[in-house]
Protein backbone atom coordinates (compact mmCIF):
# COMPACT_ATOMS: atom_id res chain seq x y z
CA UNK A 1 0.00 0.00 0.00
CA UNK A 2 1.41 3.37 -1.06
CA UNK A 3 2.05 5.82 1.76
CA UNK A 4 0.64 9.30 1.09
CA UNK A 5 2.96 12.24 1.74
CA UNK A 6 1.61 15.01 3.91
CA UNK A 7 2.69 18.61 3.33
CA UNK A 8 4.35 20.25 6.29
CA UNK A 9 2.95 23.45 7.75
CA UNK A 10 4.37 26.87 6.80
CA UNK A 11 6.62 27.03 9.87
CA UNK A 12 8.80 24.34 8.26
CA UNK A 13 9.58 26.47 5.21
CA UNK A 14 13.26 27.34 4.73
CA UNK A 15 12.76 30.98 5.74
CA UNK A 16 10.78 30.31 8.91
CA UNK A 17 12.97 27.39 9.96
CA UNK A 18 16.07 29.58 9.56
CA UNK A 19 14.50 32.39 11.57
CA UNK A 20 13.45 29.93 14.28
CA UNK A 21 16.97 28.55 14.51
CA UNK A 22 18.36 32.06 15.00
CA UNK A 23 15.64 33.08 17.46
CA UNK A 24 16.18 30.04 19.68
CA UNK A 25 19.97 30.26 19.58
CA UNK A 26 22.15 31.73 22.31
CA UNK A 27 23.40 34.42 19.91
CA UNK A 28 23.22 38.06 20.92
CA UNK A 29 22.97 39.43 17.41
CA UNK A 30 20.77 40.80 14.60
CA UNK A 31 18.73 39.35 11.76
CA UNK A 32 18.60 41.23 8.43
CA UNK A 33 15.34 41.21 6.48
CA UNK A 34 15.68 42.23 2.85
CA UNK A 35 14.01 42.26 -0.58
CA UNK A 36 10.55 43.42 0.39
CA UNK A 37 8.01 42.93 3.12
CA UNK A 38 7.20 39.39 4.23
CA UNK A 39 4.20 39.64 6.64
CA UNK A 40 4.24 35.94 7.58
CA UNK A 41 7.94 35.97 8.43
CA UNK A 42 7.68 39.29 10.27
CA UNK A 43 4.75 38.03 12.32
CA UNK A 44 6.68 34.87 13.21
CA UNK A 45 9.20 36.98 15.15
CA UNK A 46 6.40 37.73 17.61
CA UNK A 47 6.58 34.15 18.90
CA UNK A 48 10.11 34.50 20.28
CA UNK A 49 10.94 36.33 23.50
CA UNK A 50 14.44 37.34 22.41
CA UNK A 51 12.95 39.90 19.99
CA UNK A 52 11.33 41.73 22.95
CA UNK A 53 13.02 43.76 25.72
CA UNK A 54 14.15 41.63 28.66
CA UNK A 55 13.84 42.55 32.35
CA UNK A 56 16.85 44.86 32.00
CA UNK A 57 15.36 46.64 29.00
CA UNK A 58 17.78 45.02 26.55
CA UNK A 59 17.17 43.31 23.20
CA UNK A 60 19.02 40.02 22.76
CA UNK A 61 17.90 39.65 19.14
CA UNK A 62 17.69 42.79 17.01
CA UNK A 63 15.98 43.41 13.67
CA UNK A 64 17.62 45.16 10.73
CA UNK A 65 15.48 46.09 7.73
CA UNK A 66 16.92 46.67 4.28
CA UNK A 67 14.79 49.35 2.65
CA UNK A 68 14.73 51.23 -0.64
CA UNK A 69 13.19 54.49 0.59
CA UNK A 70 11.58 56.23 3.57
CA UNK A 71 8.03 55.16 2.69
CA UNK A 72 9.09 51.52 2.73
CA UNK A 73 10.81 52.01 6.08
CA UNK A 74 7.73 53.65 7.58
CA UNK A 75 5.28 50.98 6.37
CA UNK A 76 7.40 48.02 7.44
CA UNK A 77 8.48 49.69 10.68
CA UNK A 78 4.86 50.31 11.73
CA UNK A 79 3.80 46.78 10.80
CA UNK A 80 6.43 45.39 13.16
CA UNK A 81 6.02 48.04 15.86
CA UNK A 82 2.33 47.17 16.25
CA UNK A 83 3.51 43.72 17.30
CA UNK A 84 6.05 45.17 19.73
CA UNK A 85 9.00 44.45 17.43
CA UNK A 86 11.59 47.24 17.38
CA UNK A 87 13.66 48.07 14.31
CA UNK A 88 17.24 48.67 15.41
CA UNK A 89 18.50 49.67 11.98
CA UNK A 90 17.14 50.80 8.63
CA UNK A 91 19.71 49.79 6.03
CA UNK A 92 19.19 51.86 2.87
CA UNK A 93 20.43 50.16 -0.29
CA UNK A 94 20.63 51.63 -3.78
CA UNK A 95 18.02 50.02 -6.00
CA UNK A 96 20.38 49.62 -8.97
CA UNK A 97 23.92 50.47 -7.84
CA UNK A 98 24.40 47.30 -5.81
CA UNK A 99 25.32 43.66 -6.35
CA UNK A 100 22.94 40.73 -6.73
CA UNK A 101 19.28 41.22 -7.59
CA UNK A 102 18.29 44.79 -8.43
CA UNK A 103 15.07 46.43 -7.23
CA UNK A 104 14.73 49.78 -8.99
CA UNK A 105 12.75 52.45 -7.19
CA UNK A 106 10.30 54.63 -9.13
CA UNK A 107 13.15 56.96 -10.00
CA UNK A 108 13.90 57.91 -6.38
CA UNK A 109 17.64 58.49 -6.09
CA UNK A 110 19.93 57.86 -3.15
CA UNK A 111 20.47 61.53 -2.28
CA UNK A 112 16.80 62.55 -1.94
CA UNK A 113 16.08 59.33 -0.04
CA UNK A 114 18.85 60.07 2.49
CA UNK A 115 17.65 63.65 2.85
CA UNK A 116 14.13 62.45 3.70
CA UNK A 117 15.50 60.09 6.35
CA UNK A 118 17.56 62.94 7.79
CA UNK A 119 14.49 65.18 8.07
CA UNK A 120 12.02 62.57 9.35
CA UNK A 121 14.09 60.10 11.37
CA UNK A 122 13.32 61.64 14.77
CA UNK A 123 9.56 61.76 14.17
CA UNK A 124 9.50 58.16 12.88
CA UNK A 125 11.56 56.94 15.86
CA UNK A 126 9.12 58.53 18.32
CA UNK A 127 6.09 57.13 16.48
CA UNK A 128 7.51 53.59 16.38
CA UNK A 129 8.46 53.81 20.07
CA UNK A 130 4.91 54.81 20.98
CA UNK A 131 3.47 51.90 19.01
CA UNK A 132 5.93 49.42 20.51
CA UNK A 133 5.23 50.66 24.05
CA UNK A 134 1.52 50.10 23.53
CA UNK A 135 2.17 46.57 22.26
CA UNK A 136 4.57 45.80 25.13
CA UNK A 137 1.96 46.94 27.64
CA UNK A 138 -0.68 44.71 26.05
CA UNK A 139 1.68 41.74 26.01
CA UNK A 140 2.85 42.49 29.58
CA UNK A 141 6.45 42.89 28.43
CA UNK A 142 8.99 45.13 30.20
CA UNK A 143 9.10 48.70 28.89
CA UNK A 144 12.64 50.14 28.79
CA UNK A 145 13.18 53.43 30.62
CA UNK A 146 14.77 55.17 27.64
CA UNK A 147 13.93 55.07 23.96
CA UNK A 148 15.99 52.71 21.82
CA UNK A 149 18.02 54.38 19.04
CA UNK A 150 17.50 53.56 15.37
CA UNK A 151 20.57 53.40 13.20
CA UNK A 152 20.27 54.59 9.60
CA UNK A 153 22.96 53.15 7.35
CA UNK A 154 23.55 53.22 3.59
CA UNK A 155 25.20 50.97 1.01
CA UNK A 156 25.46 50.65 -2.75
CA UNK A 157 28.15 52.09 -4.98
CA UNK A 158 30.43 53.80 -2.44
CA UNK A 159 33.94 53.81 -3.87
CA UNK A 160 36.12 56.32 -2.03
CA UNK A 161 36.81 57.49 1.50
CA UNK A 162 35.68 60.96 0.43
CA UNK A 163 32.27 59.65 -0.62
CA UNK A 164 32.02 57.76 2.65
CA UNK A 165 32.72 60.91 4.69
CA UNK A 166 30.33 62.93 2.53
CA UNK A 167 27.42 60.58 3.29
CA UNK A 168 28.10 60.74 7.02
CA UNK A 169 28.61 64.50 7.20
CA UNK A 170 25.89 65.57 4.73
CA UNK A 171 23.10 63.19 5.74
CA UNK A 172 24.08 62.14 9.27
CA UNK A 173 23.98 58.40 8.53
CA UNK A 174 25.29 56.14 11.28
CA UNK A 175 27.32 53.88 9.04
CA UNK A 176 28.08 52.81 5.48
CA UNK A 177 28.39 49.45 3.75
CA UNK A 178 30.88 48.27 1.13
CA UNK A 179 30.18 45.00 -0.68
CA UNK A 180 31.38 44.19 -4.20
CA UNK A 181 34.98 45.50 -3.83
CA UNK A 182 35.59 42.73 -1.29
CA UNK A 183 35.19 40.17 -4.10
CA UNK A 184 38.77 41.18 -4.94
CA UNK A 185 39.93 40.38 -1.39
CA UNK A 186 40.65 36.62 -1.02
CA UNK A 187 40.85 36.95 2.77
CA UNK A 188 37.24 38.18 2.90
CA UNK A 189 35.33 36.30 0.17
CA UNK A 190 35.44 32.85 -1.41
CA UNK A 191 36.10 33.51 -5.09
CA UNK A 192 37.91 30.83 -7.10
CA UNK A 193 41.19 31.75 -8.76
CA UNK A 194 39.85 31.82 -12.33
CA UNK A 195 36.94 34.11 -11.50
CA UNK A 196 39.17 36.28 -9.30
CA UNK A 197 41.53 36.87 -12.23
CA UNK A 198 38.59 37.67 -14.50
CA UNK A 199 37.21 40.21 -12.04
CA UNK A 200 40.59 41.84 -11.43
CA UNK A 201 41.15 42.37 -15.17
CA UNK A 202 37.54 43.13 -16.16
CA UNK A 203 36.45 46.03 -18.32
CA UNK A 204 33.36 48.20 -17.92
CA UNK A 205 31.39 46.30 -20.57
CA UNK A 206 31.86 43.03 -18.66
CA UNK A 207 29.36 44.17 -16.02
CA UNK A 208 25.69 44.42 -16.98
CA UNK A 209 22.17 44.24 -15.58
CA UNK A 210 20.54 41.07 -16.90
CA UNK A 211 17.28 39.13 -16.85
CA UNK A 212 19.17 35.92 -16.04
CA UNK A 213 17.50 35.21 -12.70
CA UNK A 214 14.70 32.60 -12.65
CA UNK A 215 13.04 34.77 -9.98
CA UNK A 216 12.05 37.25 -12.71
CA UNK A 217 13.94 40.08 -11.00
CA UNK A 218 16.83 41.86 -12.78
CA UNK A 219 20.22 40.69 -11.54
CA UNK A 220 23.71 42.09 -12.05
CA UNK A 221 25.80 39.74 -14.15
CA UNK A 222 29.36 39.20 -15.35
CA UNK A 223 29.88 38.34 -19.03
CA UNK A 224 33.20 36.41 -18.77
CA UNK A 225 31.95 34.04 -16.04
CA UNK A 226 32.18 30.32 -16.74
CA UNK A 227 28.45 30.05 -16.10
CA UNK A 228 27.76 32.45 -18.97
CA UNK A 229 30.14 30.55 -21.24
CA UNK A 230 28.43 27.29 -20.30
CA UNK A 231 25.00 28.76 -21.04
CA UNK A 232 26.11 29.91 -24.50
CA UNK A 233 27.76 26.55 -25.22
CA UNK A 234 24.54 24.70 -24.37
CA UNK A 235 22.58 26.98 -26.71
CA UNK A 236 25.09 26.35 -29.52
CA UNK A 237 24.62 22.58 -29.03
CA UNK A 238 20.82 23.00 -29.08
CA UNK A 239 20.70 21.86 -25.45
CA UNK A 240 19.69 25.10 -23.74
CA UNK A 241 18.86 25.23 -20.07
CA UNK A 242 20.29 23.52 -17.00
CA UNK A 243 19.61 20.19 -15.34
CA UNK A 244 17.66 21.04 -12.21
CA UNK A 245 18.73 19.08 -9.13
CA UNK A 246 18.30 21.45 -6.20
CA UNK A 247 14.97 22.97 -7.34
CA UNK A 248 15.30 25.95 -4.97
CA UNK A 249 13.90 28.29 -7.67
CA UNK A 250 11.35 25.91 -9.17
CA UNK A 251 8.19 28.03 -9.11
CA UNK A 252 6.74 27.92 -12.64
CA UNK A 253 3.59 25.87 -13.37
CA UNK A 254 2.89 27.19 -16.88
CA UNK A 255 3.32 23.74 -18.46
CA UNK A 256 3.52 21.31 -15.54
CA UNK A 257 1.54 20.48 -12.42
CA UNK A 258 4.76 20.29 -10.39
CA UNK A 259 6.68 23.59 -10.31
CA UNK A 260 9.80 23.75 -12.46
CA UNK A 261 12.55 26.37 -12.87
CA UNK A 262 12.59 28.74 -15.86
CA UNK A 263 16.35 28.15 -16.17
CA UNK A 264 15.82 24.40 -16.48
CA UNK A 265 16.22 22.45 -19.73
CA UNK A 266 12.70 21.10 -19.33
CA UNK A 267 11.06 24.52 -19.09
CA UNK A 268 13.06 26.12 -21.90
CA UNK A 269 12.23 23.27 -24.28
CA UNK A 270 8.52 23.50 -23.47
CA UNK A 271 8.48 27.31 -23.67
CA UNK A 272 10.25 27.49 -27.03
CA UNK A 273 7.96 24.81 -28.51
CA UNK A 274 5.00 26.88 -27.32
CA UNK A 275 6.57 29.98 -28.84
CA UNK A 276 6.82 28.30 -32.22
CA UNK A 277 3.05 27.80 -32.25
CA UNK A 278 2.34 31.52 -31.90
CA UNK A 279 3.28 32.38 -35.52
CA UNK A 280 5.31 35.43 -34.53
CA UNK A 281 7.40 37.44 -36.95
CA UNK A 282 11.06 36.38 -37.07
CA UNK A 283 12.12 39.51 -35.17
CA UNK A 284 9.57 39.03 -32.37
CA UNK A 285 10.36 35.32 -32.15
CA UNK A 286 14.09 35.98 -31.77
CA UNK A 287 13.49 38.55 -29.02
CA UNK A 288 11.14 36.25 -27.12
CA UNK A 289 13.49 33.29 -27.52
CA UNK A 290 16.46 35.33 -26.26
CA UNK A 291 14.54 36.23 -23.08
CA UNK A 292 13.86 32.52 -22.47
CA UNK A 293 17.45 31.46 -23.12
CA UNK A 294 18.91 34.21 -20.89
CA UNK A 295 17.80 32.46 -17.70
CA UNK A 296 20.69 30.99 -15.75
CA UNK A 297 20.95 28.39 -12.98
CA UNK A 298 21.73 30.29 -9.78
CA UNK A 299 21.35 27.38 -7.36
CA UNK A 300 24.48 25.73 -8.74
CA UNK A 301 26.31 28.75 -10.17
CA UNK A 302 26.32 31.03 -7.14
CA UNK A 303 27.63 28.28 -4.85
CA UNK A 304 30.22 26.79 -7.22
CA UNK A 305 33.01 29.28 -6.49
CA UNK A 306 32.99 28.63 -2.73
CA UNK A 307 32.96 24.86 -3.31
CA UNK A 308 35.84 25.00 -5.80
CA UNK A 309 38.11 27.12 -3.59
CA UNK A 310 37.47 24.76 -0.66
CA UNK A 311 38.11 21.65 -2.77
CA UNK A 312 34.55 20.35 -2.47
CA UNK A 313 33.09 18.45 -5.42
CA UNK A 314 30.04 20.43 -6.66
CA UNK A 315 28.48 17.20 -7.92
CA UNK A 316 27.05 16.33 -11.35
CA UNK A 317 30.07 18.12 -12.91
CA UNK A 318 28.24 21.43 -12.38
CA UNK A 319 31.27 23.55 -11.55
CA UNK A 320 30.51 26.60 -13.72
CA UNK A 321 30.65 29.78 -11.64
CA UNK A 322 27.98 32.48 -11.65
CA UNK A 323 28.76 35.75 -9.90
CA UNK A 324 26.74 38.95 -9.51
CA UNK A 325 28.99 41.92 -8.62
CA UNK A 326 27.63 45.43 -8.40
CA UNK A 327 28.49 47.85 -11.24
CA UNK A 328 30.78 49.81 -8.90
CA UNK A 329 33.35 47.01 -9.21
CA UNK A 330 34.23 48.19 -12.73
CA UNK A 331 36.38 50.92 -11.12
CA UNK A 332 38.46 48.43 -9.09
CA UNK A 333 41.30 46.53 -10.80
CA UNK A 334 43.64 44.04 -9.14
CA UNK A 335 43.67 41.69 -6.16
CA UNK A 336 44.00 43.26 -2.71
CA UNK A 337 44.76 42.24 0.84
CA UNK A 338 42.20 42.93 3.54
CA UNK A 339 44.53 45.57 4.96
CA UNK A 340 44.76 47.35 1.60
CA UNK A 341 40.99 47.43 1.17
CA UNK A 342 40.37 48.66 4.72
CA UNK A 343 43.04 51.34 4.29
CA UNK A 344 41.30 52.47 1.11
CA UNK A 345 37.93 52.68 2.85
CA UNK A 346 39.35 54.81 5.66
CA UNK A 347 41.39 57.06 3.37
CA UNK A 348 44.85 55.82 4.33
CA UNK A 349 45.49 54.54 0.83
CA UNK A 350 43.98 54.92 -2.67
CA UNK A 351 43.74 51.64 -4.57
CA UNK A 352 41.83 53.39 -7.39
CA UNK A 353 45.05 55.30 -8.17
CA UNK A 354 43.19 58.60 -8.63
CA UNK A 355 41.41 57.43 -11.78
CA UNK A 356 38.68 59.64 -13.21
CA UNK A 357 35.74 58.00 -11.45
CA UNK A 358 32.39 59.84 -11.38
CA UNK A 359 30.76 60.51 -8.01
CA UNK A 360 28.59 57.66 -6.71
CA UNK A 361 25.46 59.78 -7.15
CA UNK A 362 26.29 60.24 -10.84
CA UNK A 363 26.95 56.53 -11.30
CA UNK A 364 23.57 55.65 -9.79
CA UNK A 365 21.81 58.38 -11.78
CA UNK A 366 23.16 56.98 -15.05
CA UNK A 367 22.00 53.49 -14.09
CA UNK A 368 18.49 54.87 -13.58
CA UNK A 369 18.76 56.80 -16.84
CA UNK A 370 19.56 53.56 -18.71
CA UNK A 371 16.80 51.73 -16.86
CA UNK A 372 14.23 54.35 -17.90
CA UNK A 373 15.29 54.09 -21.55
CA UNK A 374 14.90 50.30 -21.48
CA UNK A 375 11.45 50.57 -19.90
CA UNK A 376 10.37 53.13 -22.52
CA UNK A 377 11.58 50.77 -25.27
CA UNK A 378 9.52 47.94 -23.77
CA UNK A 379 6.50 50.22 -23.60
CA UNK A 380 6.82 51.08 -27.28
CA UNK A 381 6.45 47.35 -28.07
CA UNK A 382 3.48 46.83 -25.74
CA UNK A 383 1.65 50.11 -25.02
CA UNK A 384 0.00 50.22 -21.59
CA UNK A 385 -1.66 53.24 -19.99
CA UNK A 386 -0.70 52.40 -16.37
CA UNK A 387 2.90 51.67 -17.28
CA UNK A 388 3.09 54.90 -19.25
CA UNK A 389 1.87 56.89 -16.23
CA UNK A 390 4.39 55.09 -14.01
CA UNK A 391 7.27 55.94 -16.34
CA UNK A 392 6.22 59.58 -16.47
CA UNK A 393 6.37 59.64 -12.66
CA UNK A 394 9.71 57.83 -12.80
CA UNK A 395 11.04 60.52 -15.12
CA UNK A 396 9.68 63.30 -12.93
CA UNK A 397 11.36 61.80 -9.85
CA UNK A 398 14.69 61.65 -11.67
CA UNK A 399 14.44 65.31 -12.64
CA UNK A 400 13.57 66.23 -9.04
CA UNK A 401 16.61 64.25 -7.91
CA UNK A 402 18.87 66.11 -10.33
CA UNK A 403 17.53 69.44 -9.04
CA UNK A 404 18.34 68.34 -5.47
CA UNK A 405 21.84 67.22 -6.45
CA UNK A 406 22.55 70.70 -7.80
CA UNK A 407 22.14 72.06 -4.26
CA UNK A 408 24.91 69.82 -2.88
CA UNK A 409 28.60 70.59 -2.63
CA UNK A 410 30.12 67.18 -3.19
CA UNK A 411 33.80 68.20 -3.16
CA UNK A 412 36.16 71.07 -2.43
CA UNK A 413 38.06 70.11 -5.58
CA UNK A 414 36.86 72.45 -8.34
CA UNK A 415 37.64 69.98 -11.13
CA UNK A 416 35.58 67.24 -9.46
CA UNK A 417 32.74 69.68 -8.82
CA UNK A 418 32.80 70.81 -12.45
CA UNK A 419 32.60 67.21 -13.73
CA UNK A 420 29.77 66.54 -11.29
CA UNK A 421 27.71 69.55 -12.47
CA UNK A 422 28.38 68.79 -16.14
CA UNK A 423 27.27 65.18 -15.66
CA UNK A 424 24.02 66.36 -14.06
CA UNK A 425 23.42 68.63 -17.02
CA UNK A 426 24.13 65.89 -19.56
CA UNK A 427 21.77 63.39 -17.93
CA UNK A 428 19.05 66.01 -17.47
CA UNK A 429 19.23 66.97 -21.16
CA UNK A 430 18.94 63.33 -22.18
CA UNK A 431 15.94 62.74 -19.94
CA UNK A 432 14.22 65.91 -21.17
CA UNK A 433 14.71 64.75 -24.75
CA UNK A 434 13.10 61.48 -23.76
CA UNK A 435 9.96 63.45 -22.85
CA UNK A 436 9.00 63.80 -26.54
CA UNK A 437 9.11 60.04 -27.05
CA UNK A 438 7.14 59.44 -23.86
CA UNK A 439 4.47 61.97 -24.85
CA UNK A 440 4.07 60.19 -28.18
CA UNK A 441 3.78 56.90 -26.35
CA UNK A 442 1.12 58.34 -24.07
CA UNK A 443 -0.89 59.40 -27.09
CA UNK A 444 -0.41 55.96 -28.63
CA UNK A 445 -1.52 54.25 -25.45
CA UNK A 446 -4.70 56.32 -25.29
CA UNK A 447 -5.44 55.53 -28.93
CA UNK A 448 -4.98 51.80 -28.31
CA UNK A 449 -7.22 51.91 -25.23
CA UNK A 450 -9.97 53.82 -26.96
Amino acid sequence: MMKMEKALSAEYSDAMAALRGFALSTCNSSVVFSAGMNPRLYAYCEQFNDFFPDSKGKLKKKIILKVSDFRSASIQGKFLAKKGLWISEFRIESGLNCGGHAFATDGLLMGPILQEFKEKKTALTEELWSMCSTAWTTKEKPIPQSIFPIRVTVQGGIGTAAEDRFLIEQFGVDGTGWGSPFLLVPEATSVDDTTLRQLSDAQEEDYYLSEASPLGVPIHNFRPSSSQLQRMDRIAKNRSGSPCYKKFLAFNTEFTAEPICTASRQYQHLKIEDLKKQQLSEEKFKKAEARILEKECLCEGLTASALIINHVDPGHDLNAVAICPGPNLKFFHGVFSLQEMVDHIYGRNDILKNQNRPHMFINELRLYQDHLKKEVAKLSENPDLKQSARLNQFRSNLLDGIAFYRTLSISKNETESLHYRQSLQDVETDILNLEIQMTQLNEGVQFVKH
